[in-house]
């Protein structure tokens, strides 16, 4: 069982590949870092018997495991029963709580990505808030853990949160309903002949729904479907095998995604399936829609469709996650997840750091809070301590889609004449509609 990563309630839960504990074994401790970890069982031992109150082993020894693995990088972790339980409810499950995506960003809550539709994005949580307080109590340098214990409760209860938003002079408060999250990733609109697929995670069966979503497009609109948007901003990441299943949905062809890592055995090619179904929407045109909460799985669609140039990729720079990790068990119940390696799009492409580029960056002009926001966004290489991209990236790279292209300046009075209230999609159900036959743009998009 294999996760892309994907940035989610308790933490950022990474791509891993599951690991029988009858084949890992412990790792022997040779001679020369015998001296090493006897410091470690002399730290031990005083505070156990010096500490001003009792302590419990537990504790210490989650401290140490949870010591380490913070200096490799943000992604490798311990996770213990509570975290496995979460893993589940993220990839399969339900539960009632606020519908965020967070992490902690220097002993700060901070908001990945609200999810579609649910009661945080309802009530105008955005991607790069910091949570301060929760009913009134700061949360700043506790743990996510408790954080995210806090935000989840009983549906239809309320909870209050403190909330600073870059940008904006005063935090101000949010008062959140409850209710259940559940995980039904993919959703279908139709924008006239033009279908739009919004996928919000990778989690269980999300490449069958996003075909049933096809089919469901054609059949509405009588097999007339003229355009696709394949709308993954926000969707922090999940399950690596529904990525490679939904790049496989558009393709034919070629390799979908690769991985790398130090040792021969975590190298590994995903092909498109070559068999009688093909490409599902062949000879329609594609845009994925991406921003800068597009993470992972996310990334490995993004850059495999338009690597193999089946999609215009539009809207602005990905989150850049690009590493795999690996879950390593230790117990019946708890783990540790170890970064083993780096996935690479079909052309050989890494995105850690840097992301997927859109073919065409277009700003979300529809947000009042955007220009303010956009030059804080926050991705991978603001990640203390991540991985560094192999080949080393000009600052210029990462600051791309921070110039603003004067072709997308309208005012919020022309936005509301027009009844735009999400530019990004707006303009790519524009691009879709005025694709003139025989154009190069509509020979890139139909490739």
């Amino acid at each position: 069982m294999k996760f892309a990563p994907f940035l989610r309630a308790t933490a950022l839960v990474t791509a891993v590949a599951l690991i029988p504990v009858a084949t890992t074994g412990l790792a022997a401790v040779d001679a020369k870092s015998g001296p090493e970890f006897g410091k470690l069982m002399a730290v031990y031992e005083r505070i156990k018997s010096n500490y001003v109150e009792p302590v419990d082993d537990d504790k210490l020894l989650k401290g140490a495991i949870d010591g380490m693995l913070a200096t490799l990088d943000p992604h490798s972790a311990y996770l213990d029963a509570r975290d496995f339980e979460n893993l589940r409810t993220q990839t399969e499950g339900s539960y009632g709580g606020l519908g965020l995506s967070v992490t902690m960003d220097d002993g700060a809550v901070k908001v990945i990505a609200p999810t579609k539709g649910s009661p945080a994005d309802l009530a105008g949580v955005k991607a790069g808030d910091f949570i301060t307080h929760l009913d009134g109590k700061l949360i700043y340098g506790g743990s996510l853990d408790e954080a995210v214990d806090q935000m989840r409760g009983v549906p239809g209860t309320q909870i209050k949160l403190s909330v600073f938003r870059p940008g904006r002079d005063e935090p101000f408060d949010v008062t959140i309903t409850r209710k259940i999250i559940e995980l039904k990733p993919v959703e279908l609109e139709l924008q006239g002949n033009v279908a739009v697929i919004s996928v919000s995670s990778f989690s269980a069966d999300v490449g069958a729904s996003v075909q049933r979503a096809w089919n469901d497009a054609k059949a509405k609109t009588g097999g007339k479907v003229t355009g696709l948007v394949l709308d993954l901003r926000g969707n922090p990441g999940g399950l690596l095998d529904e990525a490679v299943a939904l790049s496989d949905l558009f393709l034919d062809h070629g390799t979908i995604v690769s991985q790398r890592g130090r040792y021969a055995r975590d190298t590994e090619v995903y092909p498109a399936e070559i068999d009688t179904k093909g490409d599902i929407a062949k000879g329609v045109p594609m845009i994925v829609l991406i921003d800068e909460g597009s993470a992972s799985a996310s990334e490995i669609v993004a850059g495999a469709l338009q690597d193999q140039h089946r999609a215009v990729v539009m809207g602005q720079r990905s989150f850049g996650k690009g590493s795999v990790q690996t879950l390593i068990p230790l117990t019946r119940d708890t783990a540790v997840k170890i970064t083993t390696a780096r996935y690479y799009t079909p052309s050989g492409r890494s995105v850690q750091e840097g992301g997927i580029d859109p073919d065409i960056a277009v700003p979300q002009i529809s947000d009042p809070d955007l220009r303010k926001r956009q030059l804080r966004s926050y991705r991978e290489s603001d990640l203390r301590g991540h991985l560094i991209n192999e080949i080393k990236l000009d600052d210029k790279d990462l600051e791309k889609d921070k110039v603003e292209d004067p072709r997308f300046k309208m005012t919020p009075e022309e936005l509301k004449a027009k009844n735009i209230k999400d530019f990004q999609l707006y303009y790519a159900v524009q691009t879709l509609g005025r694709t003139v036959p025989g154009s190069a743009l509509a020979a890139k998009l139909k490739r």
